[in-house]
């Protein structure tokens, strides 16, 4: 089998390096995963290449994620953030990641970490799947409707079972690479590592 990128890469500078560097890399950093949380939800009816082209902006606005200082985001600041042509200006959207920037202090006071709570819902280890074409991959599958049923009952929000499951994916909770491609035993030896 000739190794070749999953089929979703395309040939887009930046998300070639997102496939080849970040996605399905697990990830344990609290700021990161609740990054990622807020990049998921403002993905939410929009191309992830649209998102990943305004991700350098939100790390600026957005205080480089740090969920103690998004928290605290005043009405000035959500305005701000409106007139902000850098990021996806949806009141919903921006409204939800400082909610879920509180509800993320909850449940690290709770469990110690974001990490901790949440790799919990792949028993602390990566799903390496063996797909071999991009048809194969699920929209959601059990653990990410687990995951999504858990934050809506502590108050997350823009967290359904298919964004759970692409943020599931993106943080190395699943190893969803094709067979074929490189990064799927690349990603395959770091879970094991793990």
């Amino acid at each position: 089998m000739t190794p070749q990128r999953c089929a979703w890469a395309g040939d887009d500078p930046l998300y070639l390096a997102y496939h080849d560097e970040e996605w399905g890399v697990p990830l344990h950093d609290d700021r990161r995963l609740f990054e990622f949380l807020v990049l998921e939800s403002a993905q939410a009816g929009l191309s992830w290449i649209t998102i990943l082209r305004k991700r350098s902006r939100y790390r600026q606005v957005f205080d480089g994620f740090d969920p103690h200082a998004v928290a605290r985001f005043d009405d000035a600041r959500i305005a701000a953030l409106l007139a902000d042509p850098g990021i996806v200006r949806n009141r919903a959207k921006i409204e939800s990641a400082l909610g879920n920037a509180r509800c993320v202090l909850r449940v690290q006071e709770e469990f110690g970490s974001f990490d901790a709570y949440l790799w919990r819902f792949v028993d602390g280890r990566p799903v390496t799947n063996a797909w071999t074409s991009l048809a194969q991959v699920p929209a959601s599958t059990p653990a990410s409707n687990t995951l999504s049923k858990d934050l809506k009952a502590r108050g997350f929000r823009f967290v359904g079972p298919t964004i759970c499951y692409a943020f599931m994916q993106a943080v190395g909770m699943v190893n969803d690479h094709t067979v074929a491609c490189p990064r799927h035993a690349a990603i395959a030896r770091l879970a094991a590592s793990t």
